[in-house]
């Protein structure tokens, strides 16, 4: 038998006089489990990582858009990150700065089980990135467990990966969510080993001398030509802190690394572009 201590914590996520709007009511509880202590986030009432379809509903399936090539090509002022050769092969690492152990496979960078993220040697503040990826076309597993990756803003925050076709998981970690905290107004998925693409808008969080949030992040997803995160401000990190937790967000640098996340799939990237946005600190 579980004991459950209430230990409701009433947390405004990033709180600081200066935000805009109001960001979403945030609740903790510590639960007491088999002798552990477990943390529980509820954003909104809801909680993070909720499966119960009747407390947070999964997202419509619509028809994606078709492949557009002439939107998927890099305009002249973006910095080409990858385009499936070997020169933008080398604009990789592994986390820790050696080269990374990806594949290169028919024009792909394919991650390999226990070969850890991948980053850009460049760092990035806030951005338009164009990046496409492909779920295996063999489909293993179910849920958390199918075609699992993840594009991570300045290495911080993620837009999940996964394969979402025919294949339920909680929404909050469907592929198109900001991981934990936002899950996409609508499936938008292709089907195992079809090219999809991502076209995110993302401004950085700003944060004041004493480290505390002055603006939020705010991200705009396109999954194959359908928008399913409008202008959405991120109420804290998307880092896993628990079954049922998140992470708060924590002071970084102005720029960070696009990551790329190796979860145990062979999951594949391509056609990965970026556009630097000037930042509005006011």
């Amino acid at each position: 038998m579980k004991k459950k201590t209430m230990l409701t914590l009433a947390l405004i996520a990033g709180t600081t006089a200066t935000l805009s709007a109001a960001p979403p009511v945030i609740t903790k509880e510590i639960r007491e489990e088999n002798g552990k202590k477990v943390e529980y986030m509820f954003i909104d009432g809801i909680k993070v990582h909720e499966e119960d379809p009747a407390k947070q509903p999964q997202p419509k399936v619509v028809t994606p858009s078709a492949y557009d090539a002439a939107a998927a090509k890099a305009p002249a002022d973006a910095k080409v990150l990858f385009d499936g050769t070997e020169v933008t092969y080398k604009n990789w690492t592994a986390t820790n700065g050696e080269p990374t152990k990806w594949k290169l496979i028919d024009g792909a960078l394919e991650s390999a089980p226990g070969t850890g993220y991948i980053q850009s040697k460049e760092k990035f503040g806030s951005c338009r990135l164009h990046i496409e990826f492909a779920t295996p076309t063999k489909v293993q597993g179910s849920g958390q467990g199918r075609g699992n990756s993840g594009v991570f803003l300045m290495g911080q925050y993620e837009v999940q990966v996964l394969d979402s076709y025919e294949n339920v998981t909680y929404p909050d970690g469907q592929c198109g969510a900001l991981y934990g905290r936002s899950k996409p107004l609508v499936n938008a998925s292709r089907k195992p080993g079809e090219w999809q693409t991502y076209d995110i808008t993302f401004h950085r969080p700003i944060f004041n001398e004493k480290g505390e949030v002055t603006r939020r992040a705010r991200f705009t997803v396109i999954h194959n030509g359908i928008k399913i995160q409008d202008n959405v401000e991120l109420s804290g990190g998307t880092g896993w802190a628990g079954p049922h937790s998140i992470s708060e967000y924590a002071k970084h640098d102005d720029k960070g690394f696009l990551q790329m996340q190796d979860h145990g799939n062979p999951v594949r990237f391509r056609n990965i572009w970026i556009q630097e946005i000037a930042d509005d600190a006011k």
